[in-house]
């Protein structure tokens, strides 16, 4: 069977990561699907964020990343996935996708979400977090792979010489 994991992705966290790798065991594919719909302010671009997910799951060759735009449920419909991936770190996490499943199963009642309990190391990651304390100039090397880290020290740069120049 063929799962979806959605998600905005900005960045791609070490706790996304551990739900993809467990994901991975569990399901014949996984596709995640990074969501372009633009309810978020995002750090990256779509394009970036897909590119970032590509380079670092490089070496799982069943997972595969997709953007999207449209509603989880169409994005799994349109990949012919079985399944939806959301993963839980803290009880509000729970709250939310509980409402979020049953509108789903409103749309399509045959796709299945599939809850992922975060590893209690990654349950304080989450990727609003990591930007923020990018911004402020820590370290941020423990929360993303190393690639990310750079990509956002990058984008930090720039957006700062911007600011600077401006």
């Amino acid at each position: 069977m063929k799962a979806l994991y959605p998600g905005t992705f900005d960045p791609v966290t070490n706790g996304h990561l551990d739900i993809i790798k467990r994901a991975v065991s569990m399901f014949d594919e996984v596709i995640v699907a990074v969501s372009g719909h633009g309810r978020k302010d995002t750090m990256f671009s779509l394009a970036e964020r897909c590119q970032l997910l590509t380079t670092v799951l490089a070496d799982m060759p069943t997972v595969s990343v997709v953007g999207f735009t449209n509603l989880a449920v169409e994005a799994a419909e349109q990949q012919r996935a079985g399944a939806i991936i959301r993963g839980l770190r803290v009880m509000s996490d729970f709250e939310y996708e509980f409402t979020m499943a049953k509108f789903m199963a409103d749309q399509n009642s045959n796709i299945h979400p599939v809850y992922l309990m975060a590893d209690a190391k990654f349950t304080h990651i989450s990727s609003t977090a990591v930007r923020e304390l990018a911004k402020m100039g820590s370290n941020i090397d423990k929360y993303v792979p190393s690639s990310v880290a750079t990509a956002i020290q990058q984008k930090t740069d720039e957006v700062t010489n911007v600011q600077t120049a401006a």
